[in-house]
């Protein structure tokens, strides 16, 4: 690529960078939203808070959680029983029948064997008696009795537990969707609209995700924890002191561990929602993608996004993978010292053997759940990171309260006045200065102006999608500020230049402008509209099913259904947001005749780049810069050539020589030779 073209499209480059988009002086100006976690613990504290409405089953799943893992603690201990009788038996079967316990242990002790008699006088021994299977059984039994009440409680716990975070998940979704409808459209101008997607789905599952698993795992290992440490201290105080003297030592380990993993959660799920917004924008945008040769581009930026993601995943999942088997080893450590000892008890008398059998099944269980809820300590902060943002989204300002209705206007006529109004997208960047109109109902008034005029800002403050800075603009001599905005809206009927369908039939697309509408006014809107020519021509004909994205209507068709939902609707003020810019010509001349029969009896805005759609218009603002710079119909701004007749003469005359004549096949003169001189390019 040549120098000089690269120096232009560098010049290009920065011209884009410098508008609307790359400054903040339009609506998509502005930082991205979206940040680090700043408060781990007052994030936690209000995600558990949110279980409160279930604090009746909460209740319910503590008790069942505490009373199975008493029963489930209860069982090694009762196990041990077991061995001792069962190895009382093996070895009192080895002495004649008849002799006391008392002379096995002095016949032992005489033998040479001092350390095991001292273990023989500690058991319960019968000489000459073998094991008591009827004895072993019934231990059996009550150990199974209590395992078995233990995983009806867990099974119990677990239901509900699952019913407390789904109601929970349920309501966080509910108040997210209702804060949706309450932010104001300057929130979702800077917002990239993959990172919103990514808050109110990848966030909130891995919410619910972590509430369900740290909850339930959480607090059974805690309670174990105390349970089992218990058992322990009740068997033997010195071996529960020598397990006791790890615990420090594992958290310790954990504690850094967490601390390195949580911002690498953080950095994840930012850059999640990073990937879906690069993701969503390119397949948004995938025709023009390939139009402008750009897929190796796209394709970077993704691969780069990617890896970012891929990084920071890593890192965290690596991190917090470290836990288990570091306290794994650690546990194991402990488990070998407590085997030691205990052997060197058992052998010395103090302790039976079904006792050090029960306390290396407790030194087991007693690690187990010390590593689990340090696990999941770490699993709950990439919940608490995800729980954030949510709450970042939830905490948006929305927008102003509306009024109490007053202001409401009872039989609306379409008189729209605006007053010394004054507007800015960014404090230091006026866009909209003491502008003052008046708008006579009836009548249809054409904005035109340059790209950046504030044509599209001008219908925005008619809607109340943003709040003036100064002035007021009336409806009907009614302050617009006064009225409810759903009263407001539901007055007007706007036609956007960017089509929006839903997933739903023809026939629901129509409707969607007056969900009480007959069918016979759906299809007078049809037939209005030119819609009633295609959709016969469809297989389903108004049953067809069609979506923003659908491919089997084209992009005028789809323009077609919103301006019959805007004729259904028939509202006192109609806004046309240059909604004839995706209709061929025959089909824009045949809605010319729709539109003007739309806009009859009632106030019109039209935005219009097509100048021959707005002759007939009976005021035509020129805009520029947020100000008015004329005003009058087609022919007096003709005749008094400023700079709508400027822009009239460039769009249909086509550049003119400074002789006057235009291009040939116009006005103007000849064709220029085909070996001539060729316009610059650029």
């Amino acid at each position: 690529m040549s120098a000089p073209r690269n120096e232009r499209r560098m010049k290009a480059t920065e011209r884009i960078g410098g508008g609307p988009m790359g400054h903040g002086r339009g609506p998509m100006g502005g930082m991205q939203m979206g940040g680090k976690s700043e408060d781990f613990g007052n994030s936690a504290r209000r995600l558990f808070g949110r279980l409160r409405p279930q604090a009746a089953k909460v209740a319910v799943i503590i008790a069942t959680a505490v009373i199975g893992v008493a029963l489930s603690a209860t069982g090694p201990r009762v196990l041990g029983h077991a061995t001792d009788l069962v190895f009382s038996g093996a070895v009192g079967s080895q002495f004649p029948d008849g002799m006391t316990k008392e002379q096995a242990v002095e016949m032992v002790r005489e033998g040479g064997n001092p350390r095991v008699a001292e273990m023989l006088e500690s058991m319960d021994l019968v000489p000459g008696q073998g094991i008591d299977f009827g004895a072993v059984g019934h231990v059996l039994l009550i150990v199974l009795s209590l395992y078995a009440a233990a995983g009806l409680l867990t099974f119990v716990q677990g239901w509900l537990l699952n019913d407390v975070v789904q109601a929970t998940a349920k309501q966080m979704r509910a108040e997210v969707e209702d804060k949706i409808h309450r932010l104001p459209l300057r929130y979702f101008d800077r917002q990239p609209r993959g990172e919103l997607l990514s808050r109110v789905t990848n966030d909130l599952d891995n919410v619910a995700q972590s509430l369900q698993q740290t909850m339930s795992q959480a607090l059974t290992s805690l309670l174990t924890i105390v349970f089992v440490l218990g058992m322990m201290i009740s068997i033997s105080w010195t071996l529960a002191l020598i397990t006791l003297v790890t615990v420090p030592v594992a958290m310790g380990v954990a504690g850094t561990v967490m601390s390195r993993s949580r911002a690498r959660f953080i950095t994840q799920w930012r850059k999640t929602g990073d990937v879906n917004a690069q993701v969503e924008e390119s397949f948004t945008g995938h025709d023009l993608i390939k139009v402008f040769g750009r897929r190796k581009e796209a394709q970077e930026r993704f691969e780069q996004d990617n890896d970012d993601l891929y990084e920071a995943s890593a890192a965290a999942q690596f991190l917090s993978g470290l836990i288990m088997p570091i306290m794994m080893f650690i546990g194991n450590l402990n488990y070998v010292v407590i085997a030691v000892v205990g052997g060197l008890r058992v052998a010395s008398g103090t302790m039976s053997l079904g006792e050090v059998q029960a306390f290396i099944q407790y030194s087991r269980r007693f690690t187990q759940p010390v590593t689990q809820v340090a696990s999941m300590v770490n699993l709950l902060q990439s919940g608490v990171a995800s729980a954030e943002r949510v709450f970042e989204l939830l905490d948006a300002e929305e927008e102003p309260a509306d009024a109490d209705g007053d202001g409401l206007v009872d039989d609306p006529h379409g008189r729209v006045a605006f007053e010394h109004v004054a507007f800015r997208y960014d404090e230091d960047r006026p866009l909209i200065d003491d502008l003052s109109l008046a708008v006579e109902p009836g009548q249809t008034v054409a904005i035109v102006g340059p790209t950046g005029a504030g044509k599209t800002t001008l219908v925005n403050l008619i809607m109340r999608f943003y709040d003036l800075d100064g002035g007021r603009i009336t409806l009907d001599g009614e302050d617009i500020a006064r009225m409810r905005r759903q009263d407001l809206r539901s007055e007007v009927g706007m036609v956007l230049q960017d089509t929006w369908l839903f997933e739903g039939t023809i026939r629901d697309n129509i409707a969607y402008g007056r969900l009480d509408a007959t069918e016979d006014e759906i299809l007078e809107a049809a037939r209005a509209t030119f819609v009633d020519r295609f959709a016969h021509s469809l297989p389903d004909g108004y049953d067809t099913v069609v979506d923003d994205e659908g491919g089997n209507i084209s992009a005028g068709e789809k323009q077609l259904l919103t301006i019959a939902r805007a004729f259904l609707a028939d509202p006192a003020l109609l806004i046309l947001d240059e909604a004839t810019s995706s209709v061929d010509t025959r089909t824009e001349a045949l809605l010319q005749h729709a539109m003007a029969a739309l806009r009859s009896d009632r106030t019109s805005f039209v935005i219009a780049h097509r100048l021959s759609t707005i002759r007939d218009a009976d005021l035509i603002l020129v805009m520029e810069e947020g100000a008015i710079v004329e005003h009058g119909s087609h022919d007096e701004l003709m005749a008094a050539g400023g700079a709508y007749a400027a822009l009239y003469r460039a769009q249909f005359l086509g550049p003119r020589s400074a002789s006057g004549p235009g291009p040939a096949g116009m006005r103007g003169g000849p064709m220029p030779p085909a070996d001539g001189p060729k316009p610059a390019r650029g």
